[in-house]
């Protein structure tokens, strides 16, 4: 019953942020800073329900992740300039997907190291 409500907290969450992030009302587009407490809940998850070593894995995949997605925003912030805005999303789509599986790639070699 627990994940279920927090499925929904998190998917209301995230309804909102999208809804707010179109608004021209800016300061009310800030909500999506709550964003991060659903992190907090599911690392609070993930660390009951899983071994030191796999809460480790998990956290290294998260960086990946988390340096990702800055690549990708920073990447169609710096293309939209250049290209119209569909062809910056989409090019940079393609670098992020490389970059997660270059990133996929570097994280098996360091476990197996």
């Amino acid at each position: 019953m627990f994940y279920f409500i927090q499925f929904i907290i998190g998917g209301t969450v995230m309804l909102l942020a999208a809804w707010l992030s179109r608004s021209n009302l800016h300061f009310l587009s800030g909500v999506i800073t709550l964003l991060p407490i659903l992190t907090l809940f599911n690392m609070r998850l993930q660390m009951k329900s899983m071994t030191d070593e796999t809460f480790h894995l998990v956290q290294q995949n998260a960086i990946v992740g988390a340096i990702g997605i800055v690549l990708f925003t920073a990447l169609v912030f710096y293309f939209s300039g250049i290209w119209k805005p569909g062809q910056a999303v989409m090019t940079a789509l393609a670098i992020y997907v490389l970059f997660m599986i270059a990133g996929k790639q570097v994280l098996s070699m360091l476990q197996q190291a």
